[in-house]
């Protein structure tokens, strides 16, 4: 199967020091690796209403919600780019993945039987020192692979506030150069590995 990125751009800033280092990791993918890049920003997504008790669902066919859903459906690897906002991921990847819900009940579409064993990866640039303050984000993005069951690529960590700051952070460049090549495996949640 050929390998299909979808980067999903969270932040609500053009060109910051997420997307500049989730675009130096995608470089080093081979040519024959197609990417598609999607700006939350530009393509909002309504606020998800959970509708799972109340009606019955059907398939978005246009507007921003269809563009996501297909592109999701498509890739084999879903990267998550969000900057650390208040320790998780933003408001626009939140939303993103709470129409994930949605689509687990969309008739036709077998959203989780088609994520599952397809990987998922994020990348976020922070302004703390301490890495460790995005464990938050970490696990929403490993928790949510858990559910869906898919692989867990990790989660790939800038230094930046300012826009380049990622830029010299050569640690998150060094490690930009090999982050997709790394093992995926498949996703646990933390009970589950005991």
């Amino acid at each position: 199967m050929t390998r299909r990125f979808l980067f999903v751009l969270g932040s609500s800033r053009p060109d910051g020091n997420t997307e500049m280092l989730a675009r130096r990791a995608a470089e080093q993918l081979p040519e024959s690796v197609e990417q598609r890049w999607i700006d939350l920003a530009a393509h909002p997504l309504p606020d998800f209403e959970d509708l799972r008790h109340d009606s019955d669902h059907v398939r978005p066919t246009e507007g921003n919600v269809a563009v996501l859903l297909d592109a999701t459906l498509a890739a084999t690897d879903v990267v998550i780019v969000s900057p650390l906002y208040w320790y998780s991921v933003s408001a626009h990847v939140k939303r993103y993945l709470d129409h994930w819900s949605g689509w687990l009940r969309t008739p036709g579409v077998d959203f989780k039987d088609t994520l599952a064993g397809r990987t998922l990866w994020g990348v976020t640039a922070l302004a703390h020192e301490e890495p460790v303050v995005a464990d938050p984000l970490i696990g929403t993005l490993h928790n949510s692979a858990a559910y869906m069951g898919m692989r867990f690529g990790g989660v790939l960590l800038g230094n930046g506030s300012k826009p380049g700051d990622v830029l010299r952070d050569t640690g998150a460049l060094s490690r930009a150069k090999t982050f997709f090549a790394q093992d995926s495996p498949l996703a646990r949640f933390a009970y589950e590995t005991d």
